[in-house]
Order: C-alpha cells, then structure tokens, then sequence
C-alpha cells in the first residue's frame, strides 16, 4: 500500500496488532517515525493482505501497477475506490449500480473490475468525502478559505480514523464485494460551515448564511460497517471535527 493520508492511521492500527506491515513511498524519509515503529519499505512477501490505494492512472502507469500486484501474487486486496463511481445518483447504498458520469469514474470502475476478476479475493471498499486533521472544511474556514457556496450542496463523509477501522476490519475477513462507506449524517457544506464559524467564533460570509441545500449525494454506508462489526468513532461531522481540532492544536503545541 501507500502511505497515503488515511493509509498512515491505517498502518499504526495495524501495527499496534503486531501484524508486519510493508509500504510503497516515493521518499522512505517522510515516514521516519513508521519506519521507526516497524513499517518496512520494500521487500514485499507473496500471498500477503494487500491494500490498495492508489487512484487511477494513465494507460501506461497503469500496466505497470497491475504488473506489480500480479508478481505480489496477493492472497487478498482490499481497494479503496470513491463514492464518484455512483455519479449523478443522488441515494446511494449497497444496491445502488455504479454510473460513471467523468473519465475518473469511469478509470475507477474499470480498476474495480480488474481487481475483482483477478485470482485473488477483493473487497472493494467507496468512501464518502474523507476529511480529518489537517483536512476538511475546519481547516479552510479556520485559514479564511471559505468553500464555494454554489459548491455546497448535500455531501456524505467519513472522518479518516473510522475509514481506516474499516479497511483495517476488511483486510482482516474474508468478506468480497463491495460496499459505499460513509457516517450517518449528509448534509449540506453550508451546514458545516455555519456550525465550524460558531465552533471558531469567525463570522461567516454573506453566502453561507442563506437556506441549507437539499440537493446532492446521500449514501448509506451502514451495510459494510454491520457485516464487519466496525462501529462509527465518529457518526457525524461535530465529534469528527472537535477531534481533529484537538490533534491539530497537540500538533501545533
């Protein structure tokens, strides 16, 4: 896997498990501190867990990573897509049909379906709009970089430590197919970001301060979390985001 900005939270929780963990990085030197904890960088063993998080890419590049995972010669991969695979839908849950409205969509169903025809088991796992510390819609209101209000319509999410808990849990069963993943409240941007500017004490611009847009993506991301027996640290973006800004102010303490 790649120590991505989920996949970093991911690797701790594992090896607090004492499960050997292996990482793809372009610069060993980033992660110091995992490596310091036991992440090990290269020398990647056969018939392992493999997590997969890289995005689509060009034609070329492609080829190449699915080289990779071939010679890897995984016994399971777990791979974390998106919730843009659903397009234009506006209520989604595990039975909702993917539609791909953008060239990513499309990239990203195809690697959805090279994956789950390979010889390996694969649980592919669509996340909602992840944010966490030092990503979201706390951060932009609390550095003046209000979001677009035109932009702000209804929009599920799941705070990055409950993403991680899931792959965590995925990587660790034998469950296949796969599955939207999101907490249990969608709502608007505007909504954040009023009850952000309150948490913050900034005011808020004129164009937030209108009604709360009722249209967007809802998803159902429950069915996942029932068949793993992984429960939400964080159910709605108000606990999500005072923990965030906890760790953020720790950080910068």
């Amino acid at each position: 896997m790649g120590l991505g900005f989920t996949t970093r939270r991911l690797a701790r929780r594992l090896l607090f498990r004492k499960l050997p963990v292996f990482a793809a990085v372009r610069d060993a030197g980033r992660f110091r501190a995992l490596a310091a904890l036991g992440v090990q960088f290269g020398g990647f063993p056969k018939n392992a867990v493999l997590v997969h998080t890289v995005p689509p890419l060009p034609l070329e590049e492609s080829a190449e990573l699915r080289k990779t995972i071939m010679q890897l010669e995984p016994r399971r991969i777990v791979y974390i897509s998106s919730t843009g695979v659903y397009g234009a839908q506006s209520t989604v849950d595990e039975h909702t049909p993917v539609l791909a409205s953008d060239e990513k969509a499309r990239q990203r169903i195809e690697d959805e379906m090279w994956l789950q025809a390979g010889p390996w088991a694969s649980c592919i796992v669509r996340p909602a709009a992840i944010y966490g510390p030092g990503r979201g819609i706390h951060l932009r209101i609390r550095e003046g970089r209000m979001p677009r209000a035109e932009s702000g319509g209804i929009t599920s999410r799941i705070h990055a430590d409950d993403l991680a808990a899931v792959i965590e849990a995925g990587a660790l069963s034998d469950l296949t197919g796969a599955w939207p993943l999101a907490d249990n409240h969608p709502c608007a941007t505007a909504e954040i970001a009023a009850w952000c500017a309150g948490i913050l004490r900034m005011d808020l611009k004129a164009e937030w301060q209108g009604d709360v847009p009722v249209w967007g993506r809802r998803v159902d991301g429950g069915k996942i979390r029932d068949l793993l027996g992984v429960e939400l640290k964080y159910p709605k973006y108000d606990s999500g985001i005072l923990a965030c800004l906890a760790e953020e102010s720790a950080i910068h303490n």
